[in-house]
């Protein structure tokens, strides 16, 4: 921008220079392509939420005592052990949380009153750099 005040001092102090001032005159249409620029990130919001619509709803359920402290935690929330509480709805100890989660494979452990316990019920784990197991969920689409 500062070169357009430039040119409009120019074009006032120098006759010759009214060439200059076709750059000042430009100016508008850069401001209408900022508009159009700004008018396009709307698709990109729709994109995300399209990708949101594409993620599948999957419930993880743990059977433990009742009264427990259960977490789900894994590699869709960074390994958090009490970012996501799960719920026993019923208060018959099946504790369960739902999330949503796109295609792909995610690895997770359920923190069961401060203790780290892969899934009993999930026949796909691999081994951790702990030594111990994490339990594998697949999501397809």
């Amino acid at each position: 921008m500062n070169k357009n005040k430039t040119s409009v001092k120019s074009a006032a102090a120098k006759p010759k220079a009214a060439a200059k001032t076709k750059a000042a005159a430009k100016a508008p249409a850069t401001a209408k392509t900022a508009v159009k620029a700004a008018s396009l990130q709307k698709p990109v919001k729709k994109t995300a939420k399209a990708a949101q619509k594409k993620a599948n709803t999957v419930t993880f359920t743990y059977r433990a005592d009742k009264g427990c402290e259960v977490f789900l935690a894994g590699t869709f929330n960074n390994w958090n052990g009490t970012a996501e509480r799960m719920k026993d709805e019923s208060g018959t100890g099946v504790y369960t949380a739902v999330l949503a989660l796109a295609p792909g494979a995610y690895e997770y452990k359920f923190v069961i009153d401060g203790t780290w316990c892969a899934d009993p019920e999930c026949a796909d784990w691999v081994q951790n750099s702990h030594g111990t197991l994490n339990s594998v969920k697949h999501v397809t689409e």
